[in-house]
């Protein structure tokens, strides 16, 4: 117990007071920032156990964010990102959809990607933030927040168990209004004006559909091309990076408070 002890100080120091863009842009500070997370399992109906990360604010109970990885599965990069809502105040918990598995290649991440199937992700989903809001470190108040993939998976998550608030990385929102409606809480999107995927179409349709469902939608658009949040990828764009967290951390402390 002293040796892990010894060795989350060490991982907390290596990564205290350095921005965001930078661990996720390094390997190894996000490896440092990722081991501060805790482990944690459920046994869905299926039989199948499944994995999540969970990290804790200094100041608890707390609100807590369920966070969905992108097409690369549950990597460092995620996690970190998990570690820094624990700083903002935040109970943050990074779901694996993929069994442990991650890609580096797209053709790889392709492949794991067309596995996750649609039923048990979202009992998944529904189960993990029951998981939150019965924990004693939360204080009731749930959202979801997803990259590309993840994005569409945590609005998803949104029309299954009802959460406060949602946060889309240029993710599918292609979502039928009947769904839409069982929405709790508004979301905000961050989408790019070069993204061929996740384009004006697709958010215009998920804009009218919010309208019909009597529910709230913001979205933000950036100059830049998908995955521009990604230090990793070579769309990123810091400033725009920036702004969409920060934006996203604004977000959820109005729809919390």
């Amino acid at each position: 117990m002293y040796g892990r002890r010894q060795l989350l100080a060490g991982a907390a120091a290596s990564v205290a007071g350095i921005p965001l863009a930078t661990i996720l842009g390094d390997a190894a500070l996000a490896r440092a920032a990722a081991s501060l997370l805790e482990r944690q399992t459920l046994t869905l109906t299926s039989g199948r156990t499944v994995d999540a990360y969970l990290g804790l604010p200094r100041a608890t109970p707390a609100p807590a964010v369920l966070l969905v990885h992108e097409w690369w599965g549950l990597n460092d990069q995620i996690k970190a990102v998990a570690r820094e809502l624990t700083n903002e105040g935040f109970v943050a918990l990074a779901v694996d959809l993929m069994g442990g598995k991650t890609a580096t290649h797209r053709n790889d991440a392709k492949r794991l990607m067309g596995r996750v199937g649609r039923a048990e992700t979202l009992e998944l989903s529904r189960a993990w933030l029951r998981w939150l809001k019965a924990h004693p470190a939360v204080n009731g108040k749930l959202a979801t927040i997803g990259w590309c993939f993840g994005g569409g998976w945590a609005l998803s998550a949104a029309t299954v168990e009802p959460v406060d608030a949602t946060v889309v990385y240029y993710g599918r929102v292609n979502h039928p209004t009947s769904e839409l409606r069982r929405l709790k809480g508004p979301v905000m999107g961050h989408f790019a004006t070069h993204d061929i995927w996740i384009n004006r179409d697709m958010v215009t349709l998920f804009e009218l559909g919010m309208l019909k469902a009597g529910k709230r939608s913001i979205s933000h658009w950036y100059e830049a091309g998908h995955a521009f949040a990604n230090p990793t990828d070579s769309r990123f764009d810091n400033k725009h990076a920036a702004l969409a967290w920060q934006r996203s951390l604004d977000f959820l402390r109005r729809e919390f408070s």
